[in-house]
């Protein structure tokens, strides 16, 4: 299929006529930039083939804003060396007429003919849709879709094997896939897709379980019985010994009489108690009088120690009162030294403040001096560029008008010296009373005139002579030098001068003055940067800081100059170190005080201490107390004697006694009592429950359901094996069949893998590319990589996408069925090296299909190898000469 021509009308942005033509059997490259209308030549392209002529659904092919208008899209293509004509018009007029050489076909009619041939559908219903374009969607590549192709070759699918019919027949045939589909269904129903039994076949597999886990809980059921009705008998045995016996009162008189001994040994721990309790009692009495009578002994001891303590307070006392004038003197001479300080430190001040006003009057005195010389430069300055600015303004002129001024004047001039070279010279030499009348003009006496016009000499008495100059250059020069005194009298007249020469004085003042205005305006703004009132005010503020410093100098007294007064630095380090001075005598003084007291205080608890001991030591009271306590101890110590004897007995009868052993006696045959009541009392529980239990399983008749669940299983056992071999036979045969299905599919396979093998070696050498049953392209190598394309780069994607495509038209072109390859903006995402492969590829494969390459980017396709078309120029071709029907 070779399309050869394409006009629109009234679509989308082509309002007017617009014809693309002259096509190209091969590789056409059509440009233009955003906007320019490529994909609405698309569109149309799709719209024709793809969209109901009757659609309401095509809006999007209205220009904005006309209601009115009837999309029109008209084609010429050649297949099969056969012509096709092709009218579509959409939403006011629609219509749609296709020619075939001398065949005519129209509405209807002629859409199943196009669908036919290129192999795609209409929808039933509203707008044509990726999954109804068929081949056509599988050739045509959309804007940013070159990537995606799995869904494009499940479109065209059903095209694709209709159309290879006539390359390998049985492949493409329904008689095999009708007989895959039977097994395939026949096993579906007994199978899953993995092998897995379903349906009545699944539900027999879980019969069969659930018979033979009631088979077995039957039979362990009376496995049971049998076993209770073993147990009854020993269990009825046990009972009735243990009853007869009755072991558990034998031991519950062990444990009393377990019991009875612990008791005892509990009264002799108390016993053993009480009796510590009093010997510690004893104990701590006798460390009390010990502790009494070491007091009242040790009393004169104390008197002693007293005695020298007193003694000690009071020479202490008298150092410390001894050393009270030396520390007053100090603190004396501190604080006189601190108050001259402080008055040496004021004067230092006061003189520092003095120097710093008097300086600031100084710096501000100059400081206003140098304000006002700048304010009078100032005021110098500007006048000079009041001058400066009024020169320039005067004598304004632009330079480049004077310079044309001189090349006018210098042509003129030249001119004038050429004309009067080739001029027509008139000389005359008359009598005193003759004359001559030339051009109006009177001549006498002797003279000479060139002449470069057609002129007339008036000879009274004579006639009139025609004067002539000859020559094309002379005609030539005299319209040039008109043209050039035209012009130098106008550029004169602009300028506002007579001659050049007052031109090139004018422009040298102005540029004088230029220079002067920049010299000043510099001087200017060395002085005043931010302008004279700036200045001003800089005065004013100057002079009102003056008058302030005067005052406070005013103001400030003047130090006696009698007076030695030293810097402010050294008088601040002097009174700083007589503070510290101060501080120390005065923290003298209050820690000597504070000792003072002390000592005093300590001398008097001293002497009142002593006093109280010496009268407490002379008392009849204190011997009395000393004899009491001595008997005491005696009697204590005794005391102690005898309960120790006792304790020592207590503890020799309780560790002989082993309570420990007694309390584990008592728990074990408490617990052996328990154990051997309850024991018997599960006996009888044990024993009815079995009772109850057997008569109940003897009344369900288990052999007899154990007989009835084995034939059903024996029976499900036979229609399982039924179903399970069907099963088997129909998934073998099913294996069969798709082998042979898949062996006949490979042949297939083979001419589109040898077609894709052809492009891939040019964009990736000693890779492959696996085609599936689908025939899609799948599992991709390359060297040690291995993977789906789905997992490459989007540009690798969409080079693998485009060379996918292109093998699909070689095997549709080979199966005789119409090619056309559509690509718009594809490739924009390819690097250089992979773009230059990808041309390689378009222009092999553009000598076997036509292929329409729509770009914005026709730098990058230059070097394609064909002429380029730019719908710009072609848009005002069609505005230029109207297409015609």
């Amino acid at each position: 299929m070779k399309l050869q021509r394409l006009r629109i009308e009234q679509l989308r942005q082509f309002r007017k006529p617009f014809v693309l033509d002259n096509l190209q059997p091969g590789l056409n490259l059509i440009h233009g930039p955003n906007e320019s209308g490529k994909s609405t030549l698309v569109r149309s392209i799709r719209a024709a083939f793809f969209e109901r002529y009757r659609s309401t659904a095509v809006d999007d092919l209205r220009p904005w804003g006309d209601s009115a208008a009837a999309p029109t899209i008209e084609l010429d293509f050649e297949h099969d060396n056969r012509s096709w004509h092709l009218t579509k018009s959409f939403l006011q007029r629609k219509r749609c007429d296709l020619t075939v050489d001398t065949e005519t076909y129209s509405e209807d009619d002629a859409e199943e003919k196009l669908a036919e041939l290129l192999g795609y559908q209409y929808p039933k219903r509203g707008a044509s849709k990726a999954e109804h374009w068929g081949i056509p969607g599988l050739l045509w590549v959309e804007q940013g879709t070159g990537q995606d192709i799995e869904q494009a070759i499940e479109h065209a699918g059903d095209h694709l094997k209709s159309a290879l019919n006539s390359m390998v027949g049985e492949v493409a045939s329904t008689s095999g896939d009708d007989l895959i589909e039977t097994v395939r269904s026949q096993r579906d129903t007994l199978l899953t897709g993995t092998g897995k039994p379903r349906g009545d076949y699944l539900q027999l597999e879980k019969d069969r379980a659930l018979h033979e886990r009631d088979i077995e809980e039957l039979k362990e059921r009376v496995q049971q019985y049998q076993e209770q009705v073993d147990r009854l008998g020993k269990l009825a045995h046990d009972y009735d010994q243990a009853e007869a016996e009755r072991p558990w009162e034998e031991a519950q008189r062990q444990l009393e009489e377990a019991r009875i001994r612990y008791q005892q040994v509990e009264r002799l721990e108390q016993q053993q108690a009480q009796e510590k309790a009093t010997l510690a009692q004893l104990q701590q009495s006798h460390r009390l009088s010990l502790q009494n009578k070491e007091h009242l002994e040790g009393l004169s001891r104390q008197l002693e120690g007293r005695k020298a303590e007193l003694e000690r307070a009071e020479r202490d006392l008298r150092v410390a009162e001894a050393q009270t004038p030396a520390i007053a003197g100090r603190l004396a001479e501190a604080r006189t030294a601190y108050e001259q300080a402080e008055k040496h430190r004021k004067l230092a001040g006061l003189l520092q403040t003095r120097e710093r006003l008097e300086q600031d009057v100084r710096r501000l005195e100059q400081h206003k001096q140098a304000l006002t010389q700048n304010l009078a430069k100032a005021k110098d300055y500007h006048q000079q560029l009041e001058q400066a600015r009024h020169q320039a303004r005067d004598n304004r002129i632009d330079s480049a008008a004077v310079k044309n001024l001189k090349a006018t004047a210098n042509q003129l001039n030249e001119e004038t010296i050429r004309s009067r070279t080739i001029a027509t010279r008139l000389n005359w030499q008359l009598e005193a009373s003759a004359s001559l009348t030339l051009n109006n003009e009177q001549l006498t006496g002797q003279g000479e005139q060139q002449l470069l016009e057609e002129s007339t000499l008036v000879i009274p008495g004579v006639g009139t002579l025609g004067i002539t100059p000859g020559g094309e250059e002379l005609a030539s020069t005299r319209r040039k030098l008109k043209t050039l005194e035209d012009s130098f009298t106008e550029q004169l007249k602009t300028l506002g001068v007579t001659s050049v020469e007052q031109a090139e004085d004018r422009l040298s003042a102005f540029e004088s003055a230029g220079r002067t205005l920049t010299h000043a305006e510099e001087l200017f703004k060395s002085v005043a940067p931010a302008g004279i009132e700036q200045l001003v005010s800089e005065q004013g503020e100057a002079e009102s800081e003056l008058e302030k410093a005067r005052s406070q100098l005013q103001a400030t007294s003047t130090p006696d100059s009698k007076e030695n007064v030293p810097a402010l630095e050294e008088a601040e380090a002097a009174f700083a170190q007589a503070g510290t001075a101060l501080d120390k005598a005065e923290s003298d003084e209050r820690e000597h005080q504070a000792t003072l007291s002390a000592l005093k205080q300590a001398r008097d608890n001293a002497n009142t201490e002593w006093q109280r001991l010496a009268e407490e030591e002379k008392s009849p009271e204190r011997q009395q107390q000393l004899h009491q306590i001595t008997t005491d101890l005696a009697n204590i110590e005794k005391q102690q004697t005898e309960l120790q004897a006792s304790l020592e007995r207590r503890e020799r009868e309780i560790r002989e006694a082993r309570p420990d052993l007694l309390k584990q006696d008592i728990e074990r045959y408490q617990n052996a009592v328990n154990h051997l009541r309850q024991t018997q009392e599960n006996r009888g529980r044990e024993l009815r429950d079995i009772k109850v239990r057997l008569e109940a399983w003897g009344a369900e008749g288990l052999e007899e359901q154990l007989n009835e669940k084995e034939a059903e299983l024996d029976q499900c056992n036979r229609r399982y094996q039924e179903l399970h071999r069907r099963a088997q036979a129909l998934d073998l045969l099913l294996n069969l069949l798709t082998e042979k299905r898949q062996a006949l599919t490979r042949r297939l396979q083979a001419p589109l893998q040898k077609h894709l093998n052809h492009y891939l070696s040019v964009l990736f050498p000693e890779a492959s590319l696996e085609v599936d049953e689908q025939l899609r392209p799948g599992t991709f190598s390359r060297g040690s990589e291995l993977g789906q394309i789905t997992e490459l780069s989007f540009g690798a994607r969409e080079q693998m996408g485009l060379i996918s495509r292109l093998a699909y038209a070689d095997l549709l072109r080979e199966a005789g069925r119409p090619t056309l390859v559509i690509l718009d903006d594809t490739l924009v995402h390819s690097d250089s090296e992979r773009l230059e492969d990808m041309k390689r590829i378009l222009f092999d494969a553009a000598s076997r299909h036509q292929i329409l390459l729509f770009t914005c980017h026709p730098e990058k396709w230059q070097d394609l190898g064909v002429a380029p078309v730019d719908i710009l120029a072609s848009k005002d071709q069609s505005i230029q000469s109207p297409s015609q029907n």
